[in-house]
Protein backbone atom coordinates (compact mmCIF):
# COMPACT_ATOMS: atom_id res chain seq x y z
CA UNK A 1 0.00 0.00 0.00
CA UNK A 2 2.94 2.31 0.56
CA UNK A 3 3.62 2.71 -3.17
CA UNK A 4 0.08 3.87 -3.94
CA UNK A 5 -0.19 7.61 -3.73
CA UNK A 6 -3.56 8.73 -2.44
CA UNK A 7 -5.21 11.56 -4.33
CA UNK A 8 -6.05 13.40 -1.12
CA UNK A 9 -2.38 13.70 -0.08
CA UNK A 10 -1.83 16.99 -1.95
CA UNK A 11 -5.06 18.46 -0.58
CA UNK A 12 -4.08 17.56 2.99
CA UNK A 13 -0.69 19.25 2.57
CA UNK A 14 -2.41 22.42 1.36
CA UNK A 15 -4.86 22.34 4.27
CA UNK A 16 -2.04 21.91 6.77
CA UNK A 17 -0.73 25.26 5.56
CA UNK A 18 -4.10 26.87 6.29
CA UNK A 19 -5.41 25.22 9.49
CA UNK A 20 -3.89 24.21 12.86
CA UNK A 21 -5.48 20.75 12.62
CA UNK A 22 -6.46 18.47 9.75
CA UNK A 23 -8.60 15.41 10.46
CA UNK A 24 -8.84 12.45 8.11
CA UNK A 25 -11.99 10.42 8.71
CA UNK A 26 -13.34 7.35 6.96
CA UNK A 27 -14.20 3.67 7.23
CA UNK A 28 -11.93 1.19 8.95
CA UNK A 29 -9.10 -0.16 6.77
CA UNK A 30 -9.45 2.40 3.97
CA UNK A 31 -5.85 3.58 4.43
CA UNK A 32 -6.03 6.57 6.81
CA UNK A 33 -2.95 5.66 8.87
CA UNK A 34 -0.88 4.97 5.77
CA UNK A 35 -1.95 8.28 4.24
CA UNK A 36 -1.15 10.54 7.20
CA UNK A 37 2.23 8.88 7.71
CA UNK A 38 3.00 9.37 4.02
CA UNK A 39 2.01 13.06 4.19
CA UNK A 40 3.99 13.72 7.40
CA UNK A 41 6.64 10.97 7.68
CA UNK A 42 8.78 12.89 10.19
CA UNK A 43 5.98 13.73 12.63
CA UNK A 44 5.54 12.01 15.99
CA UNK A 45 2.93 9.26 15.65
CA UNK A 46 0.55 8.00 18.34
CA UNK A 47 -2.15 5.35 17.90
CA UNK A 48 -4.97 5.43 20.47
CA UNK A 49 -5.74 1.78 19.72
CA UNK A 50 -2.32 0.87 21.14
CA UNK A 51 -2.60 0.53 24.94
CA UNK A 52 0.69 2.30 25.65
CA UNK A 53 -0.18 5.33 23.51
CA UNK A 54 -3.70 5.47 24.93
CA UNK A 55 -2.37 5.42 28.48
CA UNK A 56 0.26 8.04 27.69
CA UNK A 57 -2.25 10.55 26.29
CA UNK A 58 -5.34 9.92 28.42
CA UNK A 59 -3.63 9.73 31.83
CA UNK A 60 -2.30 13.31 31.57
CA UNK A 61 -3.53 15.02 28.39
CA UNK A 62 -2.30 18.50 29.26
CA UNK A 63 1.10 17.13 30.20
CA UNK A 64 1.24 15.26 26.89
CA UNK A 65 0.41 18.38 24.85
CA UNK A 66 2.88 20.49 26.78
CA UNK A 67 5.52 18.21 25.24
CA UNK A 68 3.86 17.64 21.84
CA UNK A 69 2.64 21.06 20.74
CA UNK A 70 3.09 20.53 17.01
CA UNK A 71 3.91 18.03 14.26
CA UNK A 72 1.92 15.29 15.96
CA UNK A 73 -0.26 12.56 14.43
CA UNK A 74 -2.96 11.02 16.62
CA UNK A 75 -4.50 7.96 15.02
CA UNK A 76 -8.01 6.66 15.87
CA UNK A 77 -8.86 9.83 17.79
CA UNK A 78 -12.44 8.66 18.43
CA UNK A 79 -11.09 6.39 21.17
CA UNK A 80 -10.68 9.46 23.42
CA UNK A 81 -13.63 11.87 22.86
CA UNK A 82 -12.29 14.44 25.36
CA UNK A 83 -9.31 14.91 23.05
CA UNK A 84 -11.13 17.47 20.91
CA UNK A 85 -11.99 19.76 23.81
CA UNK A 86 -8.43 19.58 25.18
CA UNK A 87 -6.92 20.18 21.76
CA UNK A 88 -8.96 23.35 21.40
CA UNK A 89 -7.30 24.95 24.43
CA UNK A 90 -3.85 23.86 23.19
CA UNK A 91 -4.46 25.40 19.76
CA UNK A 92 -5.84 28.65 21.18
CA UNK A 93 -2.58 29.30 23.02
CA UNK A 94 -1.06 29.95 19.58
CA UNK A 95 -4.08 30.46 17.38
CA UNK A 96 -2.23 31.62 14.24
CA UNK A 97 0.10 28.62 13.98
CA UNK A 98 -0.93 26.19 11.21
CA UNK A 99 -0.04 22.60 10.40
CA UNK A 100 0.31 21.43 14.01
CA UNK A 101 -1.77 18.25 14.31
CA UNK A 102 -3.05 15.46 12.08
CA UNK A 103 -5.91 13.36 13.42
CA UNK A 104 -7.62 10.27 12.04
CA UNK A 105 -10.93 8.76 13.05
CA UNK A 106 -13.12 5.91 11.92
CA UNK A 107 -16.43 4.25 12.63
CA UNK A 108 -17.81 6.76 15.09
CA UNK A 109 -20.80 9.08 14.74
CA UNK A 110 -19.35 11.11 17.62
CA UNK A 111 -16.10 12.03 15.90
CA UNK A 112 -17.70 14.36 13.34
CA UNK A 113 -19.73 16.00 16.09
CA UNK A 114 -16.64 16.37 18.30
CA UNK A 115 -14.58 17.87 15.50
CA UNK A 116 -17.23 20.35 14.41
CA UNK A 117 -18.30 21.47 17.89
CA UNK A 118 -14.98 21.63 19.74
CA UNK A 119 -12.64 22.62 16.90
CA UNK A 120 -14.84 24.77 14.68
CA UNK A 121 -12.74 27.24 12.70
CA UNK A 122 -9.54 25.49 13.75
CA UNK A 123 -9.81 22.30 11.73
CA UNK A 124 -10.24 21.05 8.18
CA UNK A 125 -11.90 17.64 7.87
CA UNK A 126 -11.19 15.36 4.92
CA UNK A 127 -13.02 12.10 4.25
CA UNK A 128 -10.89 9.27 2.91
CA UNK A 129 -12.42 6.33 1.10
CA UNK A 130 -11.21 3.02 -0.34
CA UNK A 131 -9.19 3.37 -3.55
CA UNK A 132 -10.73 5.38 -6.36
CA UNK A 133 -10.19 3.68 -9.73
CA UNK A 134 -7.25 5.81 -10.78
CA UNK A 135 -5.50 5.36 -7.41
CA UNK A 136 -5.39 1.57 -7.71
CA UNK A 137 -4.04 1.80 -11.26
CA UNK A 138 -1.49 4.53 -10.37
CA UNK A 139 -3.02 7.29 -12.47
CA UNK A 140 -3.47 10.97 -11.56
CA UNK A 141 -6.78 12.60 -10.70
CA UNK A 142 -8.76 12.96 -13.94
CA UNK A 143 -9.02 16.58 -15.08
CA UNK A 144 -12.82 16.35 -15.29
CA UNK A 145 -13.20 17.20 -11.58
CA UNK A 146 -11.47 20.56 -11.77
CA UNK A 147 -13.55 21.32 -14.85
CA UNK A 148 -16.82 20.40 -13.13
CA UNK A 149 -16.06 22.71 -10.19
CA UNK A 150 -15.24 25.67 -12.44
CA UNK A 151 -18.20 27.86 -13.42
CA UNK A 152 -16.42 28.86 -16.64
CA UNK A 153 -16.22 25.29 -18.01
CA UNK A 154 -17.85 24.71 -21.39
CA UNK A 155 -19.14 21.52 -22.96
CA UNK A 156 -16.36 21.76 -25.55
CA UNK A 157 -13.76 21.47 -22.78
CA UNK A 158 -15.42 18.29 -21.51
CA UNK A 159 -15.21 16.87 -25.02
CA UNK A 160 -11.42 17.32 -24.99
CA UNK A 161 -10.86 15.03 -21.98
CA UNK A 162 -8.60 11.98 -22.22
CA UNK A 163 -8.16 8.80 -20.17
CA UNK A 164 -5.62 6.04 -19.56
CA UNK A 165 -8.14 3.62 -18.03
CA UNK A 166 -9.64 0.71 -19.95
CA UNK A 167 -13.17 -0.67 -19.74
CA UNK A 168 -11.64 -3.86 -18.31
CA UNK A 169 -10.10 -1.89 -15.45
CA UNK A 170 -13.39 -0.09 -14.81
CA UNK A 171 -15.28 -3.39 -14.60
CA UNK A 172 -12.66 -4.95 -12.34
CA UNK A 173 -12.85 -2.04 -9.91
CA UNK A 174 -16.63 -2.04 -10.02
CA UNK A 175 -16.68 -5.77 -9.19
CA UNK A 176 -14.13 -5.82 -6.37
CA UNK A 177 -14.31 -2.31 -4.92
CA UNK A 178 -11.40 -0.36 -3.53
CA UNK A 179 -10.35 -1.53 -0.08
CA UNK A 180 -6.54 -1.40 -0.32
CA UNK A 181 -5.38 -4.61 1.37
CA UNK A 182 -7.68 -7.11 -0.39
CA UNK A 183 -7.27 -5.43 -3.79
CA UNK A 184 -3.49 -5.56 -3.65
CA UNK A 185 -3.02 -8.98 -2.01
CA UNK A 186 -5.69 -10.69 -4.10
CA UNK A 187 -3.58 -10.06 -7.20
CA UNK A 188 -1.31 -12.83 -5.90
CA UNK A 189 -3.94 -14.85 -4.00
CA UNK A 190 -7.39 -14.32 -5.59
CA UNK A 191 -9.25 -16.02 -2.72
CA UNK A 192 -7.88 -13.45 -0.26
CA UNK A 193 -10.49 -10.87 -1.26
CA UNK A 194 -13.42 -12.94 -0.03
CA UNK A 195 -11.61 -14.07 3.11
CA UNK A 196 -10.73 -10.46 3.95
CA UNK A 197 -14.31 -9.30 3.45
CA UNK A 198 -15.60 -11.98 5.83
CA UNK A 199 -13.14 -10.86 8.51
CA UNK A 200 -13.82 -7.19 7.86
CA UNK A 201 -17.47 -7.41 8.83
CA UNK A 202 -16.66 -9.49 11.90
CA UNK A 203 -14.05 -6.95 12.97
CA UNK A 204 -16.36 -4.01 12.21
CA UNK A 205 -19.14 -5.44 14.37
CA UNK A 206 -16.89 -6.63 17.22
CA UNK A 207 -14.59 -3.62 17.50
CA UNK A 208 -16.80 -0.75 16.43
CA UNK A 209 -20.48 -1.54 16.70
CA UNK A 210 -20.31 -3.34 20.06
CA UNK A 211 -18.21 -0.52 21.53
CA UNK A 212 -20.31 2.33 20.15
CA UNK A 213 -23.71 0.69 20.65
CA UNK A 214 -23.35 -1.85 23.48
CA UNK A 215 -27.12 -2.47 23.72
CA UNK A 216 -27.49 -3.25 20.02
CA UNK A 217 -28.35 -6.81 19.03
CA UNK A 218 -25.27 -7.49 16.92
CA UNK A 219 -26.65 -10.72 15.46
CA UNK A 220 -29.73 -8.91 14.12
CA UNK A 221 -27.50 -6.10 12.87
CA UNK A 222 -25.31 -8.58 10.97
CA UNK A 223 -28.38 -10.18 9.36
CA UNK A 224 -29.71 -6.70 8.50
CA UNK A 225 -26.47 -5.87 6.65
CA UNK A 226 -26.60 -9.10 4.67
CA UNK A 227 -30.24 -8.58 3.68
CA UNK A 228 -29.75 -4.89 2.89
CA UNK A 229 -27.68 -5.75 -0.18
CA UNK A 230 -30.91 -6.24 -2.16
CA UNK A 231 -32.04 -2.69 -1.32
CA UNK A 232 -28.75 -0.97 -2.14
CA UNK A 233 -29.16 1.66 -4.84
CA UNK A 234 -32.88 2.16 -4.28
CA UNK A 235 -34.98 4.78 -2.57
CA UNK A 236 -35.06 4.46 1.19
CA UNK A 237 -38.48 3.48 2.48
CA UNK A 238 -37.91 2.57 6.12
CA UNK A 239 -41.29 0.89 6.48
CA UNK A 240 -40.81 -1.30 3.39
CA UNK A 241 -37.29 -2.27 4.43
CA UNK A 242 -38.50 -3.01 7.94
CA UNK A 243 -41.26 -5.30 6.70
CA UNK A 244 -38.97 -7.16 4.34
CA UNK A 245 -36.22 -7.62 6.92
CA UNK A 246 -38.65 -8.32 9.79
CA UNK A 247 -37.59 -5.49 12.06
CA UNK A 248 -39.45 -2.40 13.23
CA UNK A 249 -39.39 0.79 11.17
CA UNK A 250 -37.57 2.52 14.04
CA UNK A 251 -34.92 -0.22 14.08
CA UNK A 252 -34.47 -0.08 10.30
CA UNK A 253 -33.93 3.69 10.47
CA UNK A 254 -31.51 3.32 13.38
CA UNK A 255 -29.48 0.61 11.62
CA UNK A 256 -29.23 2.65 8.40
CA UNK A 257 -28.07 5.70 10.34
CA UNK A 258 -25.38 3.60 12.04
CA UNK A 259 -24.16 2.28 8.69
CA UNK A 260 -24.17 5.78 7.20
CA UNK A 261 -22.34 7.37 10.13
CA UNK A 262 -19.70 4.64 10.15
CA UNK A 263 -18.97 5.21 6.42
CA UNK A 264 -20.29 1.83 5.17
CA UNK A 265 -23.54 3.11 3.64
CA UNK A 266 -24.40 6.43 1.99
CA UNK A 267 -27.74 8.17 2.33
CA UNK A 268 -28.04 10.42 -0.72
CA UNK A 269 -30.58 13.13 0.04
CA UNK A 270 -33.16 14.34 -2.44
CA UNK A 271 -32.60 17.49 -4.49
CA UNK A 272 -35.46 19.85 -3.74
CA UNK A 273 -34.52 23.14 -5.44
CA UNK A 274 -36.63 22.69 -8.57
CA UNK A 275 -39.66 24.83 -7.73
CA UNK A 276 -41.39 23.87 -11.00
CA UNK A 277 -41.83 20.23 -10.02
CA UNK A 278 -43.23 18.33 -7.07
CA UNK A 279 -40.18 16.47 -5.81
CA UNK A 280 -40.23 13.24 -3.84
CA UNK A 281 -38.36 13.93 -0.62
CA UNK A 282 -37.09 10.40 -0.10
CA UNK A 283 -33.37 9.69 -0.08
CA UNK A 284 -31.53 7.03 -2.05
CA UNK A 285 -29.15 4.70 -0.20
CA UNK A 286 -26.32 2.36 -1.19
CA UNK A 287 -23.18 0.62 0.05
CA UNK A 288 -20.30 3.02 -0.51
CA UNK A 289 -17.91 0.32 -1.66
CA UNK A 290 -19.16 -1.86 -4.52
CA UNK A 291 -16.86 -4.68 -3.37
CA UNK A 292 -18.79 -4.95 -0.12
CA UNK A 293 -22.11 -5.08 -1.98
CA UNK A 294 -20.93 -7.77 -4.39
CA UNK A 295 -19.41 -9.83 -1.59
CA UNK A 296 -22.78 -9.80 0.20
CA UNK A 297 -24.46 -10.79 -3.08
CA UNK A 298 -21.85 -13.57 -3.51
CA UNK A 299 -20.68 -12.20 -6.86
CA UNK A 300 -16.98 -12.60 -7.69
CA UNK A 301 -17.11 -12.80 -11.49
CA UNK A 302 -17.83 -9.94 -13.88
CA UNK A 303 -19.92 -12.07 -16.24
CA UNK A 304 -22.20 -13.14 -13.40
CA UNK A 305 -22.44 -9.54 -12.19
CA UNK A 306 -23.43 -8.21 -15.62
CA UNK A 307 -26.49 -10.50 -15.81
CA UNK A 308 -27.48 -10.09 -12.16
CA UNK A 309 -30.74 -8.19 -11.42
CA UNK A 310 -28.76 -5.75 -9.25
CA UNK A 311 -26.21 -4.90 -11.97
CA UNK A 312 -27.80 -1.63 -13.09
CA UNK A 313 -28.32 -0.06 -9.65
CA UNK A 314 -24.93 -1.36 -8.52
CA UNK A 315 -23.19 0.39 -11.42
CA UNK A 316 -25.10 3.60 -10.76
CA UNK A 317 -24.01 3.59 -7.11
CA UNK A 318 -20.42 2.80 -8.07
CA UNK A 319 -20.24 5.74 -10.49
CA UNK A 320 -21.93 8.13 -8.04
CA UNK A 321 -19.34 7.20 -5.41
CA UNK A 322 -16.48 7.60 -7.89
CA UNK A 323 -17.70 11.09 -8.78
CA UNK A 324 -18.12 12.10 -5.14
CA UNK A 325 -14.58 10.91 -4.38
CA UNK A 326 -13.20 12.88 -7.30
CA UNK A 327 -15.00 16.06 -6.26
CA UNK A 328 -13.67 15.69 -2.71
CA UNK A 329 -10.12 15.77 -4.08
CA UNK A 330 -10.60 19.35 -5.26
CA UNK A 331 -10.46 22.44 -3.06
CA UNK A 332 -13.99 23.44 -4.03
CA UNK A 333 -16.12 24.07 -0.93
CA UNK A 334 -19.82 23.62 -0.27
CA UNK A 335 -20.51 20.88 -2.81
CA UNK A 336 -23.77 18.98 -2.31
CA UNK A 337 -24.52 15.71 -4.08
CA UNK A 338 -28.16 14.69 -4.26
CA UNK A 339 -30.64 12.36 -5.92
CA UNK A 340 -33.58 13.71 -7.93
CA UNK A 341 -36.99 12.18 -8.44
CA UNK A 342 -40.31 13.90 -9.11
CA UNK A 343 -43.85 12.79 -8.32
CA UNK A 344 -44.30 11.86 -12.00
CA UNK A 345 -41.32 9.46 -11.69
CA UNK A 346 -38.80 11.58 -13.62
CA UNK A 347 -35.46 10.60 -12.10
CA UNK A 348 -31.81 11.70 -12.30
CA UNK A 349 -29.17 9.66 -10.51
CA UNK A 350 -26.97 12.51 -9.28
CA UNK A 351 -27.28 16.27 -8.97
CA UNK A 352 -24.01 18.09 -8.24
CA UNK A 353 -24.74 21.46 -6.65
CA UNK A 354 -22.08 24.07 -5.80
CA UNK A 355 -21.00 27.66 -6.28
CA UNK A 356 -20.17 26.68 -9.87
CA UNK A 357 -23.81 25.84 -10.58
CA UNK A 358 -25.95 22.71 -10.91
CA UNK A 359 -24.83 19.68 -12.92
CA UNK A 360 -27.26 16.77 -13.49
CA UNK A 361 -25.65 13.37 -14.10
CA UNK A 362 -27.44 10.27 -15.39
CA UNK A 363 -25.73 6.86 -15.18
CA UNK A 364 -26.30 3.84 -17.42
CA UNK A 365 -24.36 0.58 -17.29
CA UNK A 366 -24.63 -0.23 -21.00
CA UNK A 367 -22.80 1.07 -24.06
CA UNK A 368 -25.71 1.92 -26.35
CA UNK A 369 -27.77 5.08 -26.08
CA UNK A 370 -31.53 5.20 -26.45
CA UNK A 371 -33.01 8.66 -26.86
CA UNK A 372 -35.60 8.09 -24.14
CA UNK A 373 -32.72 7.90 -21.66
CA UNK A 374 -32.17 11.62 -22.19
CA UNK A 375 -35.74 12.64 -21.31
CA UNK A 376 -35.18 13.46 -17.61
CA UNK A 377 -31.94 15.33 -18.37
CA UNK A 378 -33.57 17.42 -21.11
CA UNK A 379 -36.50 18.32 -18.87
CA UNK A 380 -34.27 19.20 -15.92
CA UNK A 381 -32.05 21.42 -18.06
CA UNK A 382 -35.08 23.31 -19.36
CA UNK A 383 -36.48 23.87 -15.88
CA UNK A 384 -33.25 24.98 -14.17
CA UNK A 385 -30.29 27.20 -14.91
CA UNK A 386 -27.98 24.21 -15.34
CA UNK A 387 -25.47 24.83 -18.14
CA UNK A 388 -25.11 21.21 -19.25
CA UNK A 389 -25.93 17.63 -18.33
CA UNK A 390 -23.82 14.48 -18.36
CA UNK A 391 -24.64 10.89 -19.28
CA UNK A 392 -22.10 8.39 -17.92
CA UNK A 393 -22.00 4.91 -19.44
CA UNK A 394 -19.53 2.28 -20.63
CA UNK A 395 -19.11 3.56 -24.16
CA UNK A 396 -15.65 4.08 -25.62
CA UNK A 397 -15.65 7.77 -26.46
CA UNK A 398 -16.93 11.16 -25.38
CA UNK A 399 -19.76 12.35 -27.61
CA UNK A 400 -22.17 15.28 -27.76
CA UNK A 401 -25.72 13.91 -27.52
CA UNK A 402 -27.50 17.27 -27.72
CA UNK A 403 -26.22 20.83 -27.67
CA UNK A 404 -26.00 20.70 -23.84
CA UNK A 405 -25.78 16.99 -22.93
CA UNK A 406 -22.48 15.16 -23.21
CA UNK A 407 -21.79 11.41 -23.01
CA UNK A 408 -18.74 10.64 -20.85
CA UNK A 409 -17.53 7.03 -20.51
CA UNK A 410 -16.90 5.73 -16.99
CA UNK A 411 -13.21 5.31 -17.84
CA UNK A 412 -12.85 9.11 -17.82
CA UNK A 413 -13.80 9.34 -14.14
Amino acid sequence: MMDKKRLLADKIEILLGLFPVVAVIGSRQCGKSTLVNAVAPDWKYYDLERPDDYQLITSDPMGFFSRQREKTIIDEAQQFPDLFRILRSVIDQDRKACGRFLLTGSSSPDIVKGLSESLAGRIATVELWPFKMVELYDRPLPSIYNLLTDSRTTVDQLCDLSTDLSITEVCEHWLFGGYPEPRIKSRLVPDFHGLWMDEYFGDYIRRDIQRLFPRLNTNNFRLFIQSLSYYSGGMINHSAIARALEVSSVTAKEYLEILHNTFIWRNLRSFEKNSLKKVQKMAKGFFRDSGILHHLLKLDDIDRLLVHPMAGVSFESFIIEEIIRGLQCTLAAGIDCNFYRTKDKSEIDLIIDGSFGIIPVEVKSGTKLKQRMLGPLKTFLKETDARFGILVNNSEKIEMLTDNIVQIPAAYL
